[in-house]
């Protein structure tokens, strides 16, 4: 199995391709997983091979394809294959695959190995939006997502033709995250992943906000947005209601979750706030935001002036977002004790001093801001924008409860962990 730090690494990864023309952009997905340390064996369907040939397979898979139960017969490979993977990603799932899969058919390499498996499963669609849309294909995944089983949402945009709509694959990226969200995921028997955020609400911030200057200059900070869209793809696999506020991030969206792009701290305030009124379950605040922003924006490009020296910018504090969550959290637990009840999240990215370590800087905001989880984030070694982290947990007295370190997949789960141990129950009619 995968190691905790690299959940592909090792992996033993069985991939089924469906006969859908969006079959040519699972190349990448295979490549990609080979290229994370996977063990990758590729199972098309007959269909599947009339877009791409069996030789694509095996040269980047570098393992012989198989697409029938007669073949291989005396290694039982329909049984094997299931049996010793660690992963399922089937790409594309064609409405046809979707049924036959849902119906528990054997009828090819791919389906019977299906009903082997007894690992996380990634279903990736791609079809017409009419098909993906249709009462029986809503049923069919229905079904399977009651299983554990991961379907992901469709992309929208240009599908085979003139036509535009949901049903375009995923893009590889995001197949990819699933496949590390699956093998991360706490699962329970048979493989199936523990959705134990279905029926939740959850607003996650990514990113880092741009404080404008002039029309052309900003201040700004490294934050990419990596862990903060690890943790919205977390909580979508583990059956959450996912609304993501991204602050000037360059990452695809979650399959499944809702995107709100902003650009200043003030954007992403209003944001959050409106976010916040609705009373989700879990508002996680990842995105680094600026404590600063300029007093006033130039309206045109400020100039260099002869041998002036350069001009003075003045500043002004922006908004404690997290602190006034919890505060207004406060106020509406104060007016009823049973309204406001979600848990609040923050991040800390912290760099010791001369002083004071980034674990007593973390410790002392947890105890001023008051959220129910801290997240600190030691940057002095550098992780904006690298795949892994490591983090500890704090809870509001400013006690570690938790420690990650790993695959931002990882920290997120762990993360979500805490979280979930802390959420109240969901009513039985929500």
């Amino acid at each position: 199995m995968s190691d905790a730090a690299a959940p592909l690494q090792g992996a033993r990864v069985l991939v089924g391709i469906g006969g859908g023309i969006a079959a040519y952009k699972a190349a990448h997905i295979v490549r990609g997983l080979v290229a994370s340390g996977a063990e990758v064996r590729v199972v098309p369907t007959p269909a599947s091979l009339e877009f791409v040939g069996r030789a694509t397979w095996e040269a980047l898979s570098h393992h012989r394809v198989l697409t029938s139960v007669f073949e291989d017969v005396d290694e039982v490979a329909h049984v094997r294959h299931g049996q010793e993977a660690d992963l399922l990603v089937i790409v594309p799932a064609t409405a046809d695959l979707l049924a036959r899969l849902r119906m528990g058919r054997a009828d090819d390499m791919l389906t019977a190995s299906a009903l082997m498996a007894r690992c996380p499963v990634v279903i990736a669609p791609a079809m017409h939006t009419e098909m993906w849309q249709h009462p029986a294909t809503v049923e069919n995944v229905a079904a399977l997502r009651d299983r554990g089983i991961t379907v992901l949402e469709p992309a929208s945009g240009r599908l085979t033709g003139p036509d535009s709509g949901p049903g375009r694959l995923p893009e590889p990226a995001a197949i990819l995250d699933a496949a590390r969200a699956a093998l991360t995921a706490p699962r329970v028997e048979d493989g199936a992943v523990l959705r134990d955020l279905v029926g939740r609400r959850v607003v996650v911030t990514a990113g880092g906000t741009r404080e404008a200057i002039d029309p052309v200059r900003f201040l700004a900070n490294r934050s990419s947005g990596r862990q903060g869209v690890a943790l919205a793809h977390a909580a979508a696999a583990r059956g959450a209601d996912v609304t993501l506020i991204a602050a000037n991030v360059d990452l695809e969206t979650p399959p499944g979750a809702r995107r709100i792009d902003v650009e200043s701290a003030a954007q992403l305030a209003a944001a959050v706030h409106e976010a916040a009124a609705a009373a989700p379950d879990l508002l996680i605040m990842a995105a680094a935001v600026a404590d600063f922003t300029p007093a006033s924006r130039a309206e045109a490009k400020i100039k260099k002036s002869g041998d002036d020296g350069a001009p003075a910018l003045e500043l002004v504090r922006t908004q404690d977002i997290l602190r006034t969550l919890v505060s207004d959290r406060t106020a509406l637990r104060d007016a009823d004790p049973g309204a406001g009840t979600g848990l609040i999240v923050g991040f800390a990215a912290e760099t010791g001093d001369a002083s004071t370590s980034p674990l007593e800087h973390a410790r002392a905001k947890a105890r001023s801001k008051g959220a129910d989880l801290l997240v600190l984030n030691d940057v002095s070694t550098g992780v904006f924008g690298a795949a892994d982290n490591a983090v500890r947990i704090l809870d509001a007295a400013g006690e570690i409860v938790a420690e990650a370190a790993g695959d931002k997949t990882v920290v997120s789960h762990t993360v979500l962990d805490e979280v979930v141990r802390r959420l109240a129950p969901v009513p039985w009619d929500a």
